[in-house]
């Protein structure tokens, strides 16, 4: 656990290769036999020690062989462009689950599954995330371009809404539930399309998920 305090807020906008209802929110192997996605956030309010981080995005891409448990995967994160040196270094520890408390978010449980962390990089990052509509974007040239939307009723096209509560998760409490479309080249490559998204909000400090 990092000594310096921080706390970041704001919408998130994330997509994975499984299917609608991503089965490892409930405990069970992953679709295709692996797991791959991405997600992105801005930070709408946030600070590292007296660094000040709001404004800034995010996104990180991940890869792993087979379950999230099972370890081995890959991570890259990708941090917003205009974020200066102090900003850089505080993000990255952040992203890369450094300034966590070992097991108490999201971002702390991935990095512990991956034997591979890849440099960050620092690009432009084009982010929208519409929670209640369930609609997302992250868009960095040459790296990744995802896209999130309501499920669509096979029948008659309408949306299907479906909304995700986890009181005791560990990346969310409450997330609302879509369609994905995702394409990566950038040291990780992602494609899938009409596979899960979710819409929420993360709200993390040093000592994990704040509730």
């Amino acid at each position: 656990m990092a000594d310096i305090q921080w706390e970041i807020k704001g919408p998130s906008f994330g997509t994975c290769n499984c299917d609608w209802g991503c089965p490892c929110q409930f405990n069970r192997p992953p679709t295709h036999g692996h797991c791959r996605g991405m997600n992105g956030m801005l930070i709408e309010q946030g600070h590292y020690g007296d660094v000040p981080l709001d404004g800034l995005l995010w996104a990180f891409c991940y890869a792993w062989p087979g379950a999230i448990d099972k370890g081995n995967g890959t991570g890259l994160g990708i941090i917003d462009e205009r974020a200066n040196e102090d900003q850089r270094t505080a993000l990255t520890e952040i992203v890369y689950g450094r300034a966590s408390k070992d097991g108490a978010d999201v971002l702390s449980i991935f990095a512990s599954t991956m034997s591979t962390l890849l440099d960050p990089i620092f690009a432009p990052i084009e982010f929208e995330c519409d929670i209640e509509k369930r609609q997302g974007r992250v868009t960095i040239p040459g790296i990744l371009e995802a896209k999130g939307e309501p499920m669509r009723d096979p029948f008659d096209g309408g949306e299907n809404r479906v909304r995700l509560i986890m009181p005791n998760g560990f990346e969310f409490t409450e997330a609302e539930c879509g369609s994905g479309t995702t394409k990566a080249t950038g040291g990780i490559e992602l494609d899938y399309e009409g596979a899960w998204a979710q819409f929420c909000i993360y709200h993390f400090n040093q000592d994990g998920i704040v509730r």
